[in-house]
């Protein structure tokens, strides 16, 4: 058999097996799944954080300058979403996904991305402009998150395979994160969920302000410029 054999063999194997799923009560690793129509399914909000303007970043400076500030922003954001509580499910250049799960999954991802905010701004812009005076370069970044019903399958092939995250709140999350704006953007099902102090301010002011992303359907999403002191 030719190798269109074997891609012919597999579309056909993948779309006519039946899938077994399970409801999932942790986040799943990629052991966990078999490679063919194997699903775990569950309730989680979904984190994406990107920097912004990395194009920019990569034309206009040295090559290790670019993964200094790589590693700077996603070190803090993993330690910041493992402290929340979060699972983080993947690295793809520039960004980072986490999914949250139990009662307070929401709270937990806008909380996380206050924070992540608050350490780009008080900790690796300041430590760059100390390190590079010379250097006029500021991270820029943006949170989305969105919550949802999420179907879980092991995607790829033997030795090159991952987790393929389906459903609403992926796809929305990560849309929203390559958004122009404030640093922190949710959706309105996300916002409805959070409890008084993760909206409110110390000051009594919301820290959440409502505008239409026209990236998902110009639905309702809430922004923020806030900052979660770590």
């Amino acid at each position: 058999m030719g190798l269109g054999d074997d891609l012919n063999s597999e579309v056909r194997k993948v779309l006519q097996e039946m899938w077994s799923q399970r409801e999932g009560q942790v986040v799943p690793e990629s052991d966990s799944l078999g490679l063919y129509n194997d699903a775990v399914t569950l309730e989680g909000t979904v984190l994406y954080a990107d920097l912004d303007d990395s194009t920019q970043l990569v034309d206009m400076e040295e090559p290790w300058f670019a993964a200094e500030i790589y590693k700077c922003y996603l070190a803090c954001a993993a330690r910041i979403i493992r402290a929340e509580g979060g699972e983080i499910t993947s690295y793809d250049g520039d960004r980072i996904m986490a999914v949250f799960i139990g009662d307070a999954k929401n709270d937990s991802a806008a909380r996380a991305a206050l924070k992540i905010n608050f350490a780009v701004q008080k900790t690796i812009n300041p430590a760059i402009r100390d390190e590079y005076p010379d250097d006029s370069y500021s991270v820029k970044h943006v949170v989305g998150i969105d919550t949802s019903h999420l179907f879980v399958a092991r995607t790829g092939i033997r030795g090159a395979n991952d987790l393929v995250w389906v459903g609403r709140a992926a796809n929305y999350a990560a849309k929203l994160s390559a958004r122009a704006g404030p640093a922190t953007q949710i959706t309105a099902k996300v916002y409805r969920r959070l409890s008084q102090d993760v909206k409110i301010g110390s000051d009594g002011q919301n820290m959440w302000k409502s505008t239409m992303a026209p990236e998902i359907g110009n639905k309702q999403i809430y922004t923020s410029s806030w900052r979660w002191e770590v």
